[in-house]
């Protein structure tokens, strides 16, 4: 009766903009992420801010669970409607509301696409850098405090975001930050908000620090005999300070099959992926030259350099198409992804293990990584229907994690947390500063009606309790 009388004040508002089709269900029913769908008991097409406070406001007063829905890209479970409710479509809020050119900052709606939001400043000479790979709402790469290929440079989306139009779980609407570079006014709520997953509120309008497109651009790859000489010659990259603007590690799997994926001919071997930018042709072929030079001294094989936009098209669409590629290593499969980032200086001891690991393993492991900022990335296929390969899935991810945080780390670098990372939480930040979280959430969503079953682990689910422990 409540769904019911919800869907008839939902109607009033959307009309036709508000589905109960199980097909349109079962597509908001789950992202990339290997958790077990959920179907949702209605999904709605907002277009603006305020008719997103309407669907806010009906489902407060229905006490109904709402789930931010973007591109469902997301690989935690993000977009899960763990406890059904009301699947909230973002895509038509795809307005570019304004564009200050001559202050680097654009302002967009939450459901405007990363590639969307580059098309609009092809003209400009000005970029939004940060590359997840996939084509990302901005609202949802907020969201999940996202970064990518390029965070060795530019950061991730907590630097990127300077202000954000938020609906809280009560209707208020509230706008934070403001097109300042810097403020000392206030709480933060801008950084509250990026990477609370939805949670806290549903993310409406983004703004964003802009950065001038590079004049010269240059892309190179290099292979090794071994992972650990590859990483080694990252660490001592970033430690000498040769300006990057991305540095990818794929290991020997990966490779194997990007290449088959994505017809290529590379070596199979640890291999990395580099890209410069700079002010001139000289300027960058000076950095690549002396990062050229220290993966020699590693034993870096088969450098070579991709200096058209098309040859870097070429190279970084196969970077991109890794997920995708490990995948098809066993058609059929779904993508158990995992993702942890450590201090720079421990980066090649943690990949060194988590190889032994999966070397040890009945499963396929690809590894690949935004390894600049220590990031890395673990790919396993898996079959859903097997029980026993998810088991070890997780198994690999425990002891992934243990690892990470152990060595000084995070559970995750940018994936988030949504469902699959929030037994660890209380190892990474202790039960006090997870009181405090919980104190947050009470306050803004006392009924969890934002996105619950995710980010916050449930006092009373002993399911969810740590299984690792870190010393604070």
């Amino acid at each position: 009766m409540i769904l019911e009388t919800l869907t008839d004040e939902l109607r009033r508002i959307l009309g036709d903009r508000m589905s109960l089709s199980k097909a349109v269900r079962e597509h908001h029913s789950r992202g990339e992420s290997h958790h077990d769908p959920h179907l949702p008991d209605v999904v709605v097409f907002p277009e603006s801010t305020d008719e997103v406070q309407a669907i806010v406001r009906a489902c407060a007063r229905h006490r109904t669970p709402m789930v931010p829905y973007g591109a469902g890209s997301s690989l935690e479970g993000h977009v899960v409607p763990v406890r059904g409710g009301v699947s909230v479509d973002m895509s038509r809020l795809s307005r570019i509301v304004r564009i200050h050119i001559e202050d680097l900052d654009v302002t967009v709606e939450a459901g405007v696409t990363r590639k969307q939001l580059e098309r609009h400043l092809q003209s400009t000479g000005l970029t939004f850098p940060l590359d997840p790979g996939a084509d990302a709402t901005i609202g949802g790469m907020a969201s999940t405090r996202a970064s990518g290929t390029t965070a060795v440079r530019y950061g991730t989306m907590r630097e990127a975001v300077l202000g954000l139009t938020v609906v809280l779980a009560d209707g208020r609407i509230v706008h934070t930050g403001s097109r300042a570079r810097k403020s000392s006014s206030g709480y933060d709520l801008t950084r509250l908000f990026v990477g609370a997953e939805g949670t806290l509120g549903i993310i409406t309008e983004v703004t964003l620090r802009l950065h001038g497109r590079p004049e010269a651009v240059a892309a190179m790859t290099c292979s090794f005999e071994t992972i650990d000489a590859a990483v080694e010659t990252v660490i001592a990259i970033v430690q000498l300070a040769i300006p990057v603007a991305r540095i990818e590690l794929l290991d020997e799997v990966q490779m194997d099959a990007v290449n088959r994926h994505s017809r290529l001919a590379y070596r199979v071997a640890p291999t990395l992926f580099f890209e410069f930018h700079g002010l001139s042709d000289a300027d960058v072929s000076g950095h690549a030259e002396a990062a050229c030079e220290i993966a020699r001294e590693h034993g870096a094989r088969d450098l070579a350099r991709a200096l058209t936009p098309e040859n870097r098209a070429t190279l970084w669409q196969a970077r991109h198409d890794a997920y995708f590629a490990a995948l098809a290593l066993r058609p059929g499969s779904r993508g158990w992804t995992t993702d942890v980032c450590v201090p720079i200086s421990r980066l090649a001891e943690c990949i060194r293990e988590t190889k032994g690991d999966v070397d040890a393993s009945p499963l396929t492991g690809a590894l690949v990584g935004h390894v600049g900022d220590g990031n890395f990335h673990m790919i396993f296929p898996v079959k859903p229907e097997a029980p026993e390969e998810i088991a070890e899935a997780q198994r690999l991810t425990d002891r992934l994690v243990e690892r990470a945080l152990a060595l000084g780390g995070t559970c995750s670098g940018e994936h988030g947390v949504g469902l699959g990372k929030m037994r660890f939480l209380e190892a990474e930040h202790g039960r006090a500063a997870l009181d405090v979280m919980r104190a947050i959430k009470q306050s803004l969503d006392p009924h969890n009606l934002m996105n619950p079953g995710k980010l916050l682990p449930d006092l009373s689910d002993e399911r969810q309790s740590a299984t690792v422990n870190r010393p604070h």
